[in-house]
């Protein structure tokens, strides 16, 4: 992941930061329980896209 576009970004839903998870090429949206998937190397920020974190799972 580009850092130059991770610092561009921001959670569509909060509009706060994300984070990459490498292990499962994500952005991690900490404020909203997303993660937004990537694939082929572009970012889909679409709500209905992201995985809703598990209440259990790790936000970094």
């Amino acid at each position: 992941m580009d850092a130059k576009l991770l610092q561009i970004l921001v959670c569509p839903v909060t509009k706060g930061p994300l984070t990459y998870n490498k292990d499962t090429n994500e952005l991690i949206s900490k404020s909203a329980r997303l993660a937004y998937p990537i694939k082929d190397g572009i970012p889909v920020m679409l709500e209905d896209e992201a995985r809703k974190l598990a209440e259990d799972e790790s936000v970094g």
